[in-house]
């Protein structure tokens, strides 16, 4: 199994679709002009409006900052570091308030009903079969995972990401993750 490495410092910050914010692509698949799964990490510095992204899922988690109040479809969400990703449609109108000063977050995208997110503290197992794609996220500290006897570290700032050519079972630990899994 081989695992990809992004380093999160080594990607040139873009501006969103709709120009309010800034993000930072860490994997589009199958590329970034016609991605089907996105995962990017954006940093939100004031109010504003999400870009909409039509036929896909969106899963969002803060990873670092104060946190955010997401107002979507008459309803408002507050989301910290310590709270689970929220997944929505990529369509529906979102505004952002910051709730204490600005954040980082992490976006995943992939069309309805295939993928999920998990915020993981302390150990994960997991199963996954031919065809998917698994990715973990650190933000802060080292994650560690072990699949068919082999370890793998992740260090902080980085997505790692596999697409699998086999079903695999194994662990994920770490005190400060995002774990992903995507279904083809």
């Amino acid at each position: 199994m081989n695992w990809q490495l992004v380093d999160l410092d080594a990607i040139v910050p873009q501006p969103w679709r709709n120009g309010r914010g800034m993000t930072r692509e860490l994997l589009a698949l199958p590329d970034a002009e016609s991605w089907r799964i996105r995962m990017s990490v954006a940093d939100i510095t004031a109010a504003c409006n999400f870009s909409r992204f039509d036929g896909v899922e969106r899963w969002f988690a803060v990873v670092d900052g104060g946190g955010v109040v997401l107002h979507t479809q008459g309803k408002e969400r507050l989301l910290t570091r310590a709270d689970p990703p929220l997944n929505f449609d990529g369509a529906s109108p979102v505004h952002c308030t910051l709730f204490v000063d600005s954040t980082r977050d992490f976006n995943l995208m992939a069309p309805p009903g295939r993928a999920q997110m998990w915020r993981v503290r302390g150990r994960r197992s997991f199963s996954a079969s031919e065809g998917q794609l698994l990715a973990v996220y650190c933000h802060r500290e080292l994650a560690q995972l072990e699949t068919a006897g082999q370890r793998f570290e992740v260090p902080p700032r980085h997505l790692a990401w596999v697409q699998l050519d086999q079903a695999v079972a194994g662990t994920l630990v770490s005190d400060h993750a995002l774990w992903m899994e995507v279904s083809p």
